[in-house]
């Protein structure tokens, strides 16, 4: 798997995420600004209590997820990239997705960062099922 220079840390994982191991995997001393997205659960969608969530990912997320980093990288002029993404079992408050970049300038990391998850958003096969408060349940972003 080929992957920018830029490129830190790309994973899938089981267990917690760790915003940490994200902001350590950036450390350069070229980098004057880090921005950092942490997505985590919520209580609430749409008007309707969730309690909690499940996401799944298909055999190619990870892929896929590699693929948006690269590409972002070479998008914008980021020193340092990184994406974490939670799948399985998820509680209120836990988090989901930890994405970062570090470049320079803040304008840039910015910019990255918005690039970044809204590009895993759009593309990365991870799908998001939600329990509600009211016994019903739904899947978000499968296909």
């Amino acid at each position: 798997m080929s992957s920018h220079p830029a490129v830190r840390l790309v994973d899938i994982q089981d267990g917690p995420l760790s915003v940490d191991d994200v902001v350590k995997s950036l450390d350069d001393d070229a980098s004057g600004g880090l921005v950092l997205f942490v997505g985590r659960v919520r209580n609430h969608d749409d008007g309707k209590g969730v309690t909690g969530l499940a996401y799944s990912a298909h055999p190619t997320a990870l892929t896929r997820l590699q693929e948006v980093c690269d590409r972002v990288a070479e998008q914008y002029d980021v020193s340092g990239l990184a994406a974490v993404h939670r799948v399985g079992d998820l509680a209120i408050g836990d988090l989901a997705v930890v994405v970062a970049t570090a470049s320079a300038h803040r304008g840039t990391s910015f910019e990255a960062s918005r690039a970044l998850i809204d590009t895993l958003k759009a593309e990365v096969p991870i799908w998001k099922h939600q329990l509600f408060s009211d016994g019903t349940e739904e899947w978000v972003g499968a296909p």
